[in-house]
């Protein structure tokens, strides 16, 4: 599918005109020059630009008649409102968007790819738990069971900050696990279960030692003791407890707490630990026309060599798979696992339906500035961090990863929601590919960011970690940047390497996924 993109000559964006025609079957390409090309623009082929056409956008290859099909990775994208000439800008007004796959016409299991060759040998430091996971970070978590306490949980954390961790350099940081649930809300309702397993499930995150404990007020909805892990019966400070004489009472009570947790943490050291025990999340934002191009697939062939590896690689985004989920079902181990697929795309199609939404809210202006026409191109390039390998399992929202392997965790397609889904179900990195450019960050896992176009590397040369533009200009291959990106993870997994949102300390908040009843 990438040939051209992969053999092109090696030269700089801007010296020559060019696009990038990823299908034989396409009959558009994208203009691969930085600031794009002005009408006039006479190509190697012959082809001549009608209009200017911005860089990522779409340019058409031959006439297409009004109604007909317009193909890109060899798939329909759309259909032409009005009659196209070759060397147009397919711009978006010009697009109509197909409807999405039928779920109930897919193919089950019929194309399980064959096992990839074992890939031996890789290893990276981390910290490896009692339960036999593997962190990579050293991270004390404070949970808070309501919104109420979390002004005192930040006022806490800034006193553990100056007064405590320094007595403890072994520990990385300390991070509340703060949210805007717990009371004011339906907590029986149906749907209640996404927000609370998510909790549950963020507590017992890797990074964070199993050392648990919670903050909470004492009237809350959410009892504190719900977001404990089974069998642990302390590690819970209630600021309605009758022992506290004020808030100073209070914040000694949480120091207390924590400082326990810290010796404990103190304690753990790095050691030497197979590839097989990272769990890795596999996300875009700010995505543009290059994004399944040059930096998802780099992620993709990445994706294969950790599943080679043994290690687990989660990859998510509801809305920007499903109009792709034709080319995922297929790929199922078993018809369990496709019907897993299939059962979290309906569930968001009936919830963006309840919402008086569908899926063409997705893409955003920005992506759209960036040359997606629509949510039916924009899924085709996001599949592609998926890569080649049999998908082993399916999560529903905040639930924790079980199996080894390519698996789907569930999770809308908002980057901070997303980002808080998968730290939820066990992601100890992230790779985040983006081509309009985020200065998205976690404090929990290390985010690795991967650019799309070589301009934005530049232009943001202090956020960027990692350029696969090099891809479209011709410096790289797509297996090259895999190889690369491979390497990195380790190298930030084991503490070696900083990515720049560490550096920066730039990181988001958590955001919980609830589509239950506020009250």
């Amino acid at each position: 599918m990438l040939a051209d993109a992969q053999t092109a000559p090696a030269v700089r964006t801007g010296d020559e005109p060019r696009t990038i025609r990823l299908h034989d079957t396409d009959n558009v390409a994208i203009v691969v020059n930085a600031f794009g090309l002005p009408a006039g623009t006479v190509f190697p082929d012959g082809l001549v630009l009608r209009d200017f056409v911005p860089q990522g956008h779409k340019v058409a290859l031959a006439d297409i008649p009004e109604g007909a099909e317009i193909r890109r990775y060899g798939e329909v994208i759309g259909y032409a409102l009005d009659a196209i000439p070759r060397g147009g800008w397919v711009e978006e007004s010009r697009v109509r968007t197909p409807t999405a796959p039928r779920l109930d016409s897919l193919d089950l299991a019929t194309r399980v790819p064959a096992p990839l060759p074992p890939l031996d040998g890789h290893t990276f430091e981390g910290y490896r738990n009692p339960d036999g996971s593997v962190g990579t970070k050293n991270i004390l978590a404070i949970s808070t069971s309501v919104q109420c306490v979390a002004g005192t949980l930040d006022v806490a954390i800034q006193r553990i900050r100056r007064e405590l961790l320094p007595r403890y350099p072994h520990v990385d940081d300390v991070v509340g696990l703060t949210h805007a649930y717990g009371c004011g809300v339906a907590i029986n309702a149906p749907q209640a279960v996404i927000p609370i397993r998510t909790l549950q499930s963020l507590a017992k995150n890797p990074n964070f030692g199993g050392e648990v404990m919670v903050v909470g007020l004492g009237c809350e909805k959410l009892v504190s003791e719900r977001l404990l892990p089974d069998g642990q019966t302390e590690g819970v400070v209630r600021l309605q407890d009758e022992s506290h004489q004020g808030f100073g009472m209070m914040l000694d009570s949480i120091m207390r707490m924590a400082e326990a947790r810290l010796e404990v943490l103190n304690r753990r050291r790095r050691e030497t630990c197979p590839a097989a025990d990272l769990v890795v999340g596999l996300q875009c934002g700010g995505s543009d026309a290059f994004s399944g191009v040059t930096a998802n697939p780099s992620l993709g062939y990445a994706a294969d060599l950790l599943v080679r590896a043994g290690a687990t690689v989660l990859f998510s985004e509801v809305t920007e798979v499903r109009d792709a989920i034709h080319l995922l079902t297929p790929r199922a181990e078993s018809e369990a696992v496709a019907r897993d697929l299939i059962r979290e795309m309906a569930w968001y199609d009936d919830y963006l339906a309840q919402g008086g939404a569908d899926r063409s809210a997705n893409p955003s202006p920005g992506n759209k500035k960036g040359g997606l026409n629509n949510i039916v191109e924009k899924a085709l390039g996001s599949v592609a961090k998926s890569g080649t390998s049999a998908i082993r399992g399916v999560l529903a929202p905040g639930e924790r990863v079980r199996e080894k392997g390519l698996i789907f965790a569930a999770t809308p397609a908002s980057d901070f929601v997303c980002g808080t889904l998968q730290l939820a179900s066990g992601i100890t990195v992230q790779v985040f590919s983006t081509g309009r450019g985020t200065p998205y960050g976690l404090a929990e896992a290390p985010v690795i960011k991967v650019a799309t176009r070589t301009e934005l590397a530049e232009r943001w040369s202090d956020l960027i970690d990692l350029d696969a533009g090099r891809v479209a200009t011709g410096e790289a291959t797509i297996e090259d940047m895999g190889w690369e990106l491979f390497r990195l993870i380790l190298d930030v997994a084991s503490g070696r390497t900083k990515p720049w949102s560490d550096r920066w300390g730039l990181y988001n908040d958590l955001t919980l996924f609830n589509p239950a009843p506020i009250t």
